[in-house]
């Protein structure tokens, strides 16, 4: 991070000394996991569910940090304060206001973060030192944590941010105002919480009234609670999508044979052939919220095609393909699960699948979606009934009532016994799959984090591994 001495972070998070000599200077990381201190960083001694960082701080500060951010007296030198998470996010904001050479770049959006933040990385790269999360550290810990990893020679800080109520990205924006802030979609991921597609859209929108007048929102112009978000900003606006107005759009899409898009990049400032390393349709427009990045930030056109075609897939459980040995193709999305990601996960499989009489068998091995409040039976019954209509070869339900209802809804669409079947756990899957899979199958691995389902791919690796 940037440097600070211990009386400057002190009085940037409204703290006080505690045995802490005021000229000591953190040059190093800010942790919150003492096993990962290294010398000349700050540990967070956070209180967790189960463990209480204060309980580490003298350890950690026999591994070499400079002091300990604590809510009570520890013994080491330490910044003391009422809240330390809170004290975080002041900390991360000192040090991001310090960084007057770099572009905070933010997205939100219901589906597709990751993987945008991913390419929007990937490509800035190419212009300069940028920092950006790990996986999708997008909370009001893991937020800061990657603010505070800027340094001088900063050129792009990359931020995804997620929201589980009304104010948690007005807060997170409070952290790291953005430059550029990006909306991706409005969909159904936490419809429990919000009520409505309005109510995300609500909370979404916080992250484009953070933008002063000289800051940049890129929005998609195919989402319609999206594009209404041009009134809530004072920045000016950049339409990324399909539509023919927008002003970073693609042309000419279309799918190789193992599902990866290929499209014409066309900006403002030229057109270029894009050819995606990534599976599935959806990616397309994740790539056109990077471009409009890129090109807002002065990368040329070519560039920035080339950059897009050449990135790959950086976070774990993303539509991650591996080809087994004896041709068996598995697709582990089991990171997480919505609607809408749902959706655009089986869609990537059927055209994985190819065409024709050469056309692969597909298993969709399926589990629940997690926080769709009263929308939950309809919604898994719809992606039961959508996975017949694509003509997925089997749906493998799995877990309790809501997979249920998911394999109720494809038999309700017209599948039969042997197009769909409901187990009750992942062990119960890898024993059906074992029992079924030929080679040159494709199969599909998605639900929610908590489901659990990564194990289903694990499994299916290690047997491809074994053979």
């Amino acid at each position: 991070m940037i440097a600070l001495t211990l009386a400057e972070a002190a009085a940037a998070v409204g703290g006080t000394l505690d045995g802490a000599d005021p000229q000591a200077v953190v040059t190093g990381t800010v942790v919150v996991d003492s096993r990962q201190v290294q010398p000349g960083g700050l540990f967070v001694a956070v209180v967790g569910e189960q463990v209480d960082g204060h309980d580490y701080a003298a350890k950690a500060v026999g591994a070499g940090a400079v002091a300990v951010l604590a809510s009570r007296p520890v013994g080491v030198p330490a910044i003391l304060v009422d809240d330390v998470v809170a004290a975080l996010g002041r900390l991360a904001r000192a040090v991001v206001e310090r960084a007057t050479g770099t572009a905070v770049v933010a997205l939100t959006g219901s589906s597709g973060k990751t993987s945008t933040k991913d390419l929007i990385a990937q490509v800035l790269q190419r212009r300069g030192e940028t920092v950006y999360p790990p996986g999708n550290l997008n909370n009001e810990i893991g937020h800061p944590m990657t603010a505070l990893r800027v340094e001088p020679a900063t050129r792009h800080l990359v931020l995804e941010m997620g929201a589980r109520h009304k104010g948690d990205i007005e807060y997170l924006t409070g952290i790291t105002p953005p430059s550029i802030a990006i909306v991706l979609n409005v969909g159904t991921a936490h419809l429990g919480e919000f009520g409505s597609k309005e109510g995300i859209a609500e909370a979404k929108g916080e992250i484009v009234e953070a933008l002063g007048a000289d800051g940049v929102a890129v929005l998609n112009a195919d989402d319609p609670l999206v594009r209404a978000m041009e009134t809530r900003t004072k920045g000016r606006v950049v339409l990324f999508g399909e539509s023919r107005d927008a002003h970073v759009r693609a042309a000419d899409v279309r799918l190789d044979d193992t599902g990866r898009p290929s499209f014409t990049l066309i900006t403002p400032a030229g057109s270029a052939p894009v050819n995606l390393r990534l599976y599935g349709e959806h990616h397309v427009s994740n790539a056109l919220a990077a471009a409009a990045v890129a090109v807002e930030l002065g990368m040329p056109v070519d560039d920035t095609a080339e950059a897009l075609s050449e990135a790959g897939a950086l976070s774990r459980w993303r539509m991650e393909v591996v080809d087994r040995a004896d041709g068996v193709t598995v697709v582990n999305d089991a990171y997480n699960a919505n609607p809408d990601s749902m959706r655009a996960a089986l869609r990537a499989l059927v055209s994985m699948a190819g065409r024709g009489p050469e056309r692969r068998r597909t298993f969709a091995v399926l589990g629940e979606m997690r926080e769709l409040g009263g929308d939950s039976l309809d919604e898994h019954d719809a992606i039961g009934r959508l996975a017949v209509r694509l003509d997925v070869t089997k749906l493998v339900a799995v877990g309790g009532r809501e997979a249920a209802c998911m394999e109720l809804g494809a038999r309700n669409e017209g599948s039969w016994g042997e197009e769909s079947v409901l187990v009750s756990d992942a062990d119960a899957a890898i024993e059906l799959l074992r029992s079924q899979l030929q080679p040159g199958d494709v199969v599909l691995v998605k639900a929610s984090r908590s489901a659990g389902l990564e194990k289903v791919a694990e499994a299916l690796l290690a047997d491809g591994a074994a053979q």
